[in-house]
């Protein structure tokens, strides 16, 4: 059965991003923390997942994939790293759903030999996050990943704000992943308000 993705799909750093937020109505949450022990991480995708299911929303854990199936979370993001490195088979036996992350046409191909439930592509215009190897992707980029991809949802991340949304949902991306225009906003709930708001009157 395919996936179908929110349209909106938040990425935070911490469990109390996940407390703060998702009660506004997210229903789709990447749990993405990085440089913490691994008895932390544990701890607070417990603590998200706790919320996640209070409120109807989807957790998503990134890169930890030993410790989700650990947690009994039920969908797992992987870059390219961790990818290579994972045990999908035991991904799979967990019954982990799985999303991967993707920026060229090699790692494109990489993603879909492990029958991805979702791929990402990034970043699709320029990012203050993380530095990144890859040029922007741009709209383009978005539809060709979707004819290439076929009835796989395609999740478009980086420098995507409220403005840019329904330029990346027309360009063919089922799901429109942000960070920044959120989590540095002064007014995080109030923005999370309205990416829900626009994101479900565009799906």
């Amino acid at each position: 059965m395919t996936l179908v993705l929110d349209p909106f799909y938040l990425i935070v750093d911490n469990a109390a991003w996940v407390r703060r937020l998702v009660p506004l109505g997210v229903k789709l949450v990447q749990l993405r923390i990085k440089d913490e022990a691994e008895t932390a991480i544990a701890r607070q995708i417990r603590e998200a997942k706790i919320c996640c299911e209070q409120h109807g929303a989807q957790l998503v854990v990134n890169d930890y994939w030993r410790l989700a199936i650990a947690e009994g979370c039920t969908f797992v993001h992987l870059g390219q790293e961790d990818l290579a490195g994972a045990d999908l088979a035991a991904i799979r036996q967990a019954g982990l759903r799985l999303g991967v992350s993707t920026h060229d046409h090699t790692e494109l191909d990489q993603a879909l030999s492990a029958a991805p439930d979702y791929v990402a592509l990034g970043p699709i215009f320029p990012t203050v996050l993380k530095q990144m190897p890859w040029a922007p992707q741009g709209l383009r980029r978005i539809t060709e990943w979707k004819q290439l991809i076929g009835g796989i949802p395609l999740v478009a991340i980086g420098g995507l704000t409220i403005d840019r949304v329904p330029g990346v949902l027309d360009a063919g991306a089922d799901s429109a992943a942000v960070v920044t225009d959120i989590l540095r906003h002064p007014d995080p709930e109030q923005q999370t308000r309205r990416w829900i708001a626009l994101t479900r009157m565009m799906g």
